[in-house]
């Protein structure tokens, strides 16, 4: 039975735990959206975009209108939430619309904070918080000249430089001493303002506002100095508040936020929250990356998948404020830590500052240049000793030499969780050559655009001379990464040893090969059993084993990787009972659902007791009527009206991979034989653990698509396996 998921909130955390979700589990929830703005998601880091010149809403929704539709979401814009039943499992919204729900998450973000002035319900005051908010900033500043930003943090900033961007005057006021207190110091804060004088806002710092003067609309503002500043438009940015109203009004625990525990539940069974709203450990968090990070453990507990707890982030910004990049993250507080680093270049307008206490790193604040942001970032998390901060000049810019060390399975965008790997391997796969490139492939820099520089960098690192070289030669030059500590070979040339050494047993392997402990280990142990068994070396008959199969078989299924029963099936084919089967038949006509029941029946008796590298999926859809995510499964098989499609190498989970199209078989005998011909290249050239969507893209799929669809090549490869040829006959 279909689970009914209802979120209430269609900004950016309640729709990253959707595409979460999606990911995992397609198909498994009916999925309901409520969100109060009558428009499709969009990225609010980027409000600012919309009051720069020929920019428009548009340039910033990042869930149009037809990804809901293409999802199987269906979205209420537009409609609030005002009730949750607990008992009924329902949610109303103030025009009477009732839902129904087993599952619930609350993901209703954050109200802006309007502080107790007199005056602030005036007309000409305003917040600065959504789209909305900018249209009004824009009809406002086609009559009026004159605009104050009351707020000098980071959400102020971005409102004064759209105010610019409509042509008006700007004034920043804040109470504080110097801009962004909360993620700079004195020093990063005055290149910050003397960058944004420059491009023409006026700041009025360590003032206090008591109250905003007009009759009916705001004429100026009365600071507690006695000062005054005459001004058309007030906006209010001075923080946020949770939007907790409907939690409190429906009996959840609320603090500060609503309260969750590590797996993001509230008080409630049943019912989640997720982002700006929800209470961590007592910590609610206001930046994207923490949120984003929230959203992957719900969903995979909501999912049912196994996860590790979420135990709070480390706050970090990285930005690009008003056209400089600023970085900060950790703990910078002067009061309680000392200077580890501080380095200024005032001919460039760059500052480095790292912190740190018991000579571990604290904290970090970047300005100008923030290559580093990835490394200082990692080293705050880790509580990393000093000694990590030192750094050699190798006559490359920061940001190449950065991008260079940065480990490939290291985030670079945290916006969109997008690795150096994932950004490296489209730049090679697709041929990419600009940041643009690599944004609109990637979404990397898509958002806040504080990871630009090291993206430029990655962009022009792999497209240098000698890394173009070293890419052309690398099956040469690669290094070779053993196995485990117990050899010097690699997966690769272990088999070729073993065969050539003719090793038969796991003894054989350790004497002939010189392994370094006759026991071998977690890693070697089950590799080596798997390759005597795919590559036909292994002689049953023989006693001696490298510690007893029993001990080898239970440290190969501990490890999660190599299993007996490698291959499961997803999908329409895990309905249970023949009847319920052949009643679904009726719909889409009984020949093609017969012919994938038997292609099942035919693939579960080859491979369902047979060793592979790792665990395989397959799909199988008898018809364009049931799709089944064929084309994110390891295998996928689908009905068509030209035959059979064969697909290899999707893959669900994160990074997610399309499958690729190998054949178009006539029958269903023909495409369990390709299918097996897939199967087998993979389970003869594969290295022990690798998945076949990482094989594929390792070999290129063109070599196997070539294989299998030689028809000599391919009924050889399949007449290879013994189990296959005794099942031929059976169906």
């Amino acid at each position: 039975m279909v689970k009914k998921l209802v979120i209430v909130g269609n900004g950016m955390a309640g729709i990253k735990c959707v595409e979460e979700i999606l990911e995992l589990e397609p198909g498994q929830f009916q999925i309901t959206i409520f969100g109060a703005e009558p428009r499709p998601g969009y990225n609010r880091v980027l409000l600012s975009k919309m009051l720069q010149d020929k920019s428009s809403f548009e340039h910033i929704v990042t869930h149009d209108w037809a990804w809901y539709e293409e999802n199987g979401v269906r979205l209420y814009a537009g409609e609030r939430v005002c009730n949750i039943d607990i008992a009924a499992r329902t949610v109303e919204t103030e025009t009477g619309i009732k839902e129904p729900y087993d599952i619930l998450i609350l993901a209703t973000g954050s109200l802006p904070f309007i502080p107790p002035i007199p005056g602030a319900q005036k007309q000409g005051v305003i917040a600065f918080r959504d789209a909305s908010d900018c249209e009004t900033m824009a009809e406002y500043a086609k009559t009026y000249e004159k605009a104050t930003v009351i707020g000098g943090g980071l959400l102020g900033l971005e409102a004064a430089q759209g105010l610019l961007n409509l042509g008006m005057e700007v004034e920043v006021v804040h109470n504080a001493q110097y801009l962004m207190n909360r993620q700079l110091d004195r020093t990063a804060a005055a290149l910050l303002q003397r960058e944004l004088q420059q491009q023409g806002m006026r700041f009025h710092l360590a003032k206090k506002t008591v109250n905003i003067m007009g009759r009916n609309r705001v004429r100026g503002l009365v600071f507690s100095d006695g000062n005054r500043l005459e001004t058309d438009l007030v906006v209010l940015a001075v923080g946020i508040r949770p939007n907790t109203e409907l939690a409190e009004d429906s009996g959840l625990k609320v603090n500060h936020a609503i309260v969750v525990d590590d797996y993001m539940r509230t008080n409630i069974p049943g019912i989640y929250a997720v982002g700006e709203c929800a209470e961590h450990r007592g910590i609610s968090y206001g930046l994207v990356a923490p949120l984003y990070e929230q959203c992957k453990v719900l969903a995979k507990v909501i999912c049912g998948r196994e996860t590790a707890p979420y135990e709070g982030s480390i706050p970090y910004a990285q930005l690009k404020v008003a056209g400089m990049h600023v970085f900060s993250a950790g703990d910078i507080r002067e009061e309680r830590n000392e200077t580890a680093v501080m380095e200024y270049d005032g001919i460039r307008g760059t500052y480095k500052k790292v912190m740190m206490r018991n000579h571990a790193v604290t904290g970090a604040i970047l300005f100008g240049d923030t290559a580093e942001s990835n490394s200082l970032l990692g080293m705050v998390r880790r509580g990393a000793p000093t000694a990590e901060l030192t750094s050699q000049d190798r006559g490359v810019s920061r940001a190449e030499e950065e991008a260079a060390k940065l480990p490939e399975e290291e985030t670079v965008c945290a916006c969109n969780s997008v690795s150096k790997g994932a950004i490296l391997r489209a730049i090679t796969i697709d041929k990419l050559k600009t940041v643009e490139e690599v944004k609109n492939r990637t979404k990397a820099s898509a958002s806040c655009g504080g990871c630009r520089p090291l993206v430029a960098a990655l962009v022009k690192n792999a497209s240098s001379p000698s890394a173009i070289a070293g890419a052309v030669a690398a099956p040469a030059v690669q290094e070779v990464v053993p196995v485990c500590g117990c050899t010097h070979y690699d997966h690769d040339s272990l088999k070729t040893a073993m065969v050539t050494a003719r090793c038969q047993t796991p003894v054989e392997v350790v004497t002939r090969l010189g392994w370094t402990r006759q026991q071998g280990c977690e890693l070697c142990r089950p590799a080596v059993l798997y390759y005597l068994e795919s590559l036909g070396l292994r002689d049953r008959s023989a006693s001696g084993q490298l510690v007893g199969d029993v001990a080898i078989q239970a440290t190969a299924q501990r490890s999660g990787e190599w299993v007996s029963a490698s291959l499961r099936f997803t999908g329409l084919m895990d309905l249970n009972g023949e009847s319920q089967l052949f009643s679904e038949s009726f719909q889409i006509g009984g020949e093609a659902f017969a012919e994938a029941a038997w292609l099942k029946k035919r693939l579960s008796a080859v491979w369902g007791s047979r060793t592979l590298p790792a665990p395989i999926a397959v799909a199988v859809c008898p018809g364009p009527e049931y799709p089944r995510g064929v084309l994110v499964h390891d295998i996928g098989l689908s009905r068509s009206p030209a035959g059979w499609e064969v697909y290899a190498g999707g893959h669900a989970d994160h990074p997610v991979r399309q499958g690729r199209l190998i054949g178009v078989e006539e029958n269903a005998e023909e495409a369990v034989l390709m299918a097996t011909a897939c199967l087998q290249m993979y389970r003869y050239n594969a290295r022990y653990g690798e998945k076949m969507w990482e094989w594929i893209e390792r070999t290129d799929v063109l070599v196997l698509r070539e294989s299998v669809l030689d028809a000599t090549l391919r009924s050889g490869l399949a007449g290879n396996q013994r189990d296959y040829n005794a099942d031929r006959g059976t169906g």
